[in-house]
């Protein structure tokens, strides 16, 4: 068995900053951001909050995840060079998922589409 790769045990609320830092970068908001974690993980904006605040591990955070939404699965494509659909470990395909959608909103696509609407 290998190691955990380290995003997993890094908090959640040493991320969450980098997400909402890119999408403002490009003109978005940490609404736009809250709303996508919210979307894919079924969190409530409070339920969100709580786990930054704690430093909630990534790992803990997408297992812990009240209702993964049921259209995640046509969130397809490349990040940091791997195609998400092609992600065995489910852990990292909800991390890269959580990483396509921001990307998708700091190149500037409509929420409906980044929501899959």
């Amino acid at each position: 068995m290998s190691a955990k790769h380290r995003i997993f045990t890094m908090s959640f609320a040493s991320v969450y900053p980098l997400y909402i830092a890119k999408a403002e970068k490009k003109g978005r908001t940490k609404a736009e951001v809250d709303e996508i974690i919210r979307w894919l993980f079924g969190y409530s904006q409070e339920e969100v909050e709580t786990h930054v605040e704690k430093g909630t591990d990534f790992e803990t955070f997408i297992a812990g995840s009240p209702l993964k939404n049921p259209a995640r699965d046509k969130i397809t494509g490349v990040v940091c060079g791997v195609r998400v659909e092609e992600i065995e470990d489910p852990i990292m395909r909800e991390i890269r998922y959580l990483d396509k959608l921001v990307d998708e909103l700091a190149k500037g696509k409509a929420m409906e589409k980044i929501l899959r609407t």
